[in-house]
């Protein structure tokens, strides 16, 4: 039992049929526990204690019919208040509430309410009145429940305004994130495509020098039999420069020997004998012809250009 309870005594030895009286008990908090186990207590009269708060589950004690919190210390009410839907009778007189929660408007069974010397707030205040007597009291009842039910449907529509403005921000940040997760899928399929061109950039590199490394290769495995045919191919055009060389040096003798003959049978067998040159001419091919003939050298030639 709570510190509370203890004080209160025996909850049983308080009942007094549907009655529990724990007014002026000294009270700084509420014995909930206690309390439901105790249905049959629908009349509960707490009032006179040091109460400056009531716990979230005293709304659980849904069994309370007529409830008296006046002369304690209250701020607030729970805010599940509205739960307790069996509630007809509340008084809350000479207390420190300012407002009532949204909940008070399910308080549909509620028929009596004192709400005199809080400091409610002006609008409440107008609409609890004054409660000086019984049809006050129940007027206040009927003016305050109305009062809260157009302030529980604002709350609501300002709940259905921040649910919508909520919804519509998490859309918009939805959009927005599937917006940078499709911009960085897109980075990710150019950087994909990038790398890819420079793998393909890279392996054409790659082939491009092993077949030129191939190309090279194959040169110098060419290159020692070039090396042993330049020779013969040097050999074979050297031969034919040095025949032609050859041809060409016989061919001058040849012509000098044509024309020299020529000469010496112009002098010898034409007019042209008597010409100082042609004289000089005869004389040295005499002389020659006798060194030859004393020699036997070219003896046969010289017989078939005297035939001639």
């Amino acid at each position: 039992m709570s510190r509370g309870a203890g004080k209160a005594g025996n909850l049983r030895d308080k009942l007094d049929g549907n009655e529990l009286d724990l007014s002026l008990s000294d009270l700084s908090e509420v014995p909930v526990r206690d309390l439901a186990a105790l249905p049959k207590a629908t009349v509960l009269d707490l009032s006179c204690n040091k109460l400056t708060t009531l716990p979230a589950d005293f709304c659980s004690l849904v069994h309370i019919v007529k409830l008296d919190l006046s002369k304690n210390q209250l701020v607030q009410l729970p805010t599940e208040f509205g739960r307790l839907v069996n509630l007809q009778h509340l008084d809350l007189l000479q207390n420190r509430l300012k407002t009532l929660p949204v909940t008070f408007a399910q308080l549909r069974s509620l028929k009596w309410l004192d709400l005199k010397d809080n400091p409610l707030n002006p609008a409440l205040a107008k609409a609890a009145g004054d409660c000086l007597d019984e049809k006050q009291c129940k007027e206040s009842a009927q003016q305050v429940l109305q009062y809260m039910k157009v302030l529980q449907a604002e709350h609501e529509q300002g709940l259905q305004r921040k649910l919508l403005r909520e919804q519509a921000l998490k859309q918009k940040q939805e959009a927005e994130q599937r917006r940078k997760e499709e911009q960085e899928r897109e980075q990710k399929r150019k950087q994909k495509a990038q790398q890819k061109a420079q793998k393909k950039k890279d392996y054409e590199a790659q082939q491009a020098a092993q077949k030129e490394m191939m190309m090279m290769k194959k040169k110098k495995e060419k290159q020692p039999s070039d090396n042993h045919k330049v020779p013969s191919k040097a050999a074979h055009k050297q031969k034919p420069r040095r025949s032609s060389r050859l041809g060409a040096v016989m061919r001058t003798v040849l012509f000098v020997l044509v024309m020299l003959i020529g000469t010496i049978a112009a002098c010898r067998y034409t007019q042209l004998q008597s010409h100082s040159v042609c004289t000089t001419i005869n004389t040295v091919y005499e002389d020659t012809v006798r060194s030859l003939r004393s020699c036997h050298i070219l003896e046969s030639v010289l017989q078939l250009a005297s035939r001639q």
